[in-house]
């Protein structure tokens, strides 16, 4: 991977990762200001479930931080881009999909195929 695709995926990663942080931003102030009690017992539970699955995806966004995180660390030491288990290059159309790859689309099928294998003993 040449210095300039490296440095489009550090700024995808960057862009990304700023983008979640923003909305995270933003759920903590919906939040806080959500905080009023409802008379109403169905508003109530309605506001209950907005919560949790407002927290639930923050949690899942807090481990994408941790993984873009990782990938940006993999970009400076310059082993971004290519397989964990194999070595071999990560096609760029899998990273621009998926910029946290860390496995070659055949290496993430392989693994794929031994879960479900696992998964149905």
């Amino acid at each position: 991977m040449n210095e300039r695709q490296l440095e489009y995926f550090k700024q995808k990663l960057l862009a990304w990762k700023e983008e979640i942080l923003r909305e995270s931003r933003e759920t903590v102030s919906h939040l806080q200001a959500e905080t009023e009690n409802h008379a109403d017992l169905a508003d109530r539970a309605s506001s209950e479930t907005d919560r949790a699955l407002e927290l639930r995806t923050r949690d899942r966004q807090r481990k994408l931080i941790s993984k873009i995180d990782q990938a940006l660390r993999r970009v400076e030491d310059g082993s971004y881009g290519y397989c964990e288990e194999t070595g071999e290059p990560i096609g760029l159309a899998r990273l621009d999909a998926r910029p946290t790859a860390t496995l070659s689309l055949e290496a993430q099928e392989r693994h794929e195929r031994r879960e479900r294998v696992h998964r149905d003993d």
